[in-house]
């Protein structure tokens, strides 16, 4: 297998140390350069050719957002995974407009870490699930008034339950077992895979197993796509 090369941006180093660290226990992971500034990113890319750059994007010369437009400008092949402390959803939007293939909040574990190095370096994307949430509430926000209030409007009268009732029977168990569709609910929730496995009294690999198998029958690349698809398509509660 080919090694993923990695550069590290951020300017606290006690932080990026941490997760240098983490990266490190990964046999096909090399990270190759750290900085401590988004104005070294260019000139760590020119130099080393990373495969993926994991990117601060509060730091004081060049922000992560200014630097990932200059790396997409410059036509490099590295895949920008920008880390942060903000899960509002204009800062993703931002973010993810620019060009960058990830985002991540600093809360995040190393599992969540590793698996978006690894997701985001075969081509996909990754966003923290807190995040994938937080950008569900606010598509289903701005749908409302068309698809949701429709919805309701023709419900009538006790449509609470009607409503239940057609979610329930829109479910695809056609596609889907009954299983992932509840870990499909729990992914809409912004659950991680750990806190889905716990509420579910599964192991966390068969959590993985479940989103990977969810992800292969909707025929999509990340679970973010897959959320998305389920709101559309009224498989999921947005809670």
């Amino acid at each position: 297998m080919d090694t993923t090369k990695i550069v590290i941006i951020d300017d606290h180093q006690l932080f990026r140390e941490g997760v240098k660290r983490i990266l490190d226990f990964e046999t096909n992971f090399h990270v190759v350069a750290e900085g401590d500034d988004g104005e070294e990113a260019l000139d760590l890319m020119e130099k080393h050719d990373p495969d993926v750059i994991i990117m601060d994007i509060n730091m004081p010369k060049v922000n992560g957002v200014e630097a990932t437009r200059r790396l997409v400008e410059a036509n490099s092949e590295a895949k920008v995974i920008v880390l942060s402390i903000h899960d509002d959803e204009n800062y993703v939007t931002h973010a993810l407009q620019t060009g960058a293939r990830g985002y991540l909040l600093k809360e995040m574990d190393a599992d969540a870490l590793v698996d978006a190095v690894k997701v985001v370096a075969d081509g996909g994307s990754y966003l923290h699930p807190k995040v994938t949430h937080n950008l569900v509430r606010e598509y289903r926000r701005l749908t409302e008034n068309g698809v949701g209030s429709g919805s309701r409007a023709r419900s009538g009268g006790g449509s609470t339950a009607t409503t239940y009732q057609q979610v329930e029977i829109r479910r695809p168990l056609h596609l889907l077992t009954r299983r992932e569709c509840e870990v499909l609910q729990l992914l809409a929730d912004g659950k991680s895979n750990k806190a889905i496995g716990e509420a579910l009294f599964i192991s966390e690999k068969t959590v993985k197993n479940h989103v990977s198998n969810i992800l292969q029958k909707m025929n999509v690349n990340d679970r973010t796509q897959a959320v998305v698809v389920a709101i559309k398509n009224g498989w999921v509660e947005v809670r």
